[in-house]
């Protein structure tokens, strides 16, 4: 399997990628605090099905094409056989013409149900790889049940991936519990991240450029989303008529004000299931969850830039 076409998903954040090292965040409420807390450690655990081999494999296995139909089509299939207009809306930095070569042609490969199956097997494969004896651990367990405690009577109103991915049954085993859960709490936070970059009035395209311009993968955000470098410099040349962006494309203060408040409107937003569980809880879940993000990184599953220590 050629490792290097196992790009395509932008997982290092929700949709264009947050910067993973913020200012603190003025926002009093603590759980917005706790929401910015959570979300690097749990990640690491989630993101392991966009980069293992087990995952791609067991897409294949079941009729799909390639790595990048697996991506798109297991993410969309909580949604059902949706039309590629709307995952290109709730994926949002993603080009139309790249989301509609892979669907709807997966879903005449494969039903949503099946997908949804194969990339519980590939996750499970893959975590059990990654963690090795801690896949079974108590902590795991432990974990499980903090993360599913979030979610209980969580509303979803207005964040259609969180719904979808609530919407679907809860794995019988701790670890694909686990997961399930981190899947539905970092599509909650994807979901209303979309809203602040709506609210900021960034398009798809000025989102990744304003991730590049903080600190984002721009050779990787550049080649993984579908647009043209015509369509890029277009953006960046919007973002610098509107004052955000100097001459080289770096954040004026005006820019760079533009994106923390993105970035605290995100964590704001994120807050609601971690009130639910409560500081105590989300202080256990915290504790639990970085040793598993660190054995997730030093099994050497996940690419190296997305490997650090959370």
């Amino acid at each position: 399997m050629d490792h290097s076409r196992r790009t395509l998903p932008g997982v290092s954040a929700p949709a264009d990628g947050p910067d993973p090292d913020p200012a603190p965040d003025p926002d009093p409420d603590p759980f917005a605090g706790w929401a910015r807390r959570l979300y690097r450690p749990l990640e690491a655990l989630h993101i392991v099905g966009y980069f293992a081999e087990e995952t791609t494999q067991a897409y294949l296995g079941i009729g799909l094409t390639d790595y990048g139909m697996g991506y798109f089509a297991s993410r969309s299939a909580a949604m059902g056989p949706v039309r590629p207009e709307v995952t290109t809306a709730t994926f949002y930095v993603f080009s139309a013409p790249l989301v509609a070569a892979f669907l709807p042609r997966a879903w005449g490969l494969a039903s949503p149900e099946d997908i949804v199956d194969a990339r519980l097997r590939g996750i499970e494969a893959a975590l059990r790889r990654g963690l090795g004896d801690a896949a079974d651990s108590a902590e795991v367990a432990e974990a499980a049940e903090l993360a599913g405690q979030a979610l209980v009577g969580l509303e979803t109103a207005g964040r259609p991936l969180a719904a979808a991915h609530l919407g679907l049954p809860v794995p019988s085993t701790p670890l694909l519990a686990l997961w399930h859960a981190i899947t539905v709490l970092r599509e909650y936070r994807g979901d209303g991240h979309l809203a602040a970059l709506v609210l900021a009035g960034l398009d798809p395209v000025e989102s990744l450029v304003t991730a590049v311009a903080g600190g984002g993968p721009a050779k990787f955000l550049k080649s993984t989303r579908g647009w043209s470098p015509e369509q890029w410099a277009a953006g960046q040349t919007r973002l610098r008529e509107r004052g955000l962006l100097d001459d080289d494309n770096s954040f004026t203060d005006a820019g760079q004000a533009v994106r923390e408040t993105v970035e605290h409107r995100t964590d704001a937003a994120a807050a609601a299931p971690w009130r639910r569980l409560g500081e105590p809880g989300c202080a256990r879940l915290l504790e639990l969850a970085r040793p598993l993000s660190r054995t997730i990184a030093a099994s050497g599953i996940l690419p190296a830039r997305l490997a650090a220590p959370s």
